[in-house]
């Protein structure tokens, strides 16, 4: 069996080698039982000496593969380059900077053995801070209420697939991708098992916290449209109120008579109302603006350097 490693970098020059030490150890280990590797390397527009070490890399090892974007496209784009250029019966998704550990490869392709398509890695939260992670499991807890897959809280990109999953997630062409929620969305047998989590070998995370919010908003809006109807309801609810608010004050008048000219509570309805037809608009228009990206067509990705000799499906 061809196992494909496919590991998306962005500025790892300093741990891509040790990284990629590590799984050809592992390569190694797995090939007196049947099972050979290809390793595929996209490089999401690094601004450091990534491409460099890739090269390199591809020089020693025939079978390193490694596509090289144009600019920065993000992770998304990287994992589905990634997985275009995979030829494995199976592919293993991790990341490079060796927060996903590569030992775990080993137990992955066991449990592949025994007939699941997707063998889910899920980290623990030990050592994250009690802030991080409350938050996402109110997150999740509130997103799983709303989507329509379920989403596990730990369970990340760090995973085996087999062929068949890949090709059903590549089937898949919308240009708003949240891979999180496509590979739970395609099903098929799948297992889990948790890991403890591991620390950064170079550098900080790339994630900040208004990506963390975009993330987590990709993933509320990808799998369902609960946000257009709980604004309809919403809307709804705000009329019925007002009907009862006005027939309050008619009946009021009729028999206080008129007291006040009512500037308070004026500005407080008009203020409140405006506020929620801001968000409605905001609702929809995220949604109006995935419709305008999709029907763009773009590619996801540019192709600035590769070794592979035919880049396939470059446009969606």
């Amino acid at each position: 069996m061809l196992i494909s490693i496919v590991a998306p970098c962005y500025n790892e020059e300093d741990v891509l080698g040790r990284f990629h030490e590590a799984v050809q150890k592992i390569a190694e280990e797995l090939l007196p039982l049947g099972h050979d590797m290809e390793f595929v390397y996209v490089d999401d527009g690094s601004r450091d000496r990534t491409l460099t070490v890739l090269k390199e890399l591809a020089d020693l090892d025939a079978r390193v593969r490694y596509v090289s974007f144009s600019r920065n496209f993000g992770k998304e784009s990287a994992l589905l380059a990634g997985l275009r250029h995979a030829t494995g019966d199976c592919v293993i998704v991790m990341d490079a900077d060796l927060q996903h550990p590569p030992e775990l490869i080993k137990r992955m392709v066991e449990l592949r053995g025994q007939g699941y398509d997707q063998v889910i890695a899920r980290r623990t939260r030990a050592g994250d801070r009690f802030t991080r992670t409350f938050t996402a499991r109110l997150y999740y807890r509130l997103i799983n209420r709303l989507v329509d897959v379920e989403l596990v809280d730990g369970v990340g990109d760090f995973r085996l697939m087999s062929r068949r999953v890949v090709d059903a997630v590549l089937d898949l062409t919308e240009y708003n991708r949240f891979s999180k929620g496509l590979f739970a969305w395609v099903g098929f047998p799948s297992t889990t098992f948790e890991y403890e989590n591991a620390l950064r070998e170079h550098g900080r995370s790339s994630w900040t916290l208004r990506s963390l919010l975009n993330y987590g908003l990709d993933g509320l809006l990808s799998f369902n449209n609960r946000p257009l109807r709980a604004a309809l309801h919403l809307g709804l609810g705000l009329v019925l109120l007002a009907g009862v608010y006005t027939a309050w004050i008619v009946g009021s008048a009729l028999v206080n008579g008129v007291t006040a000219p009512g500037y308070v509570t004026t500005i407080t309805a008009v203020t409140a109302l405006a506020g929620v037809q801001m968000i409605m608009l905001g609702v929809i228009g995220e949604y109006i603006g995935r419709i305008y990206y999709e029907v763009k067509r773009r590619p996801h990705f540019l192709v600035k350097a590769t070794n592979v000799e035919r880049t396939k499906d470059l446009i969606p």
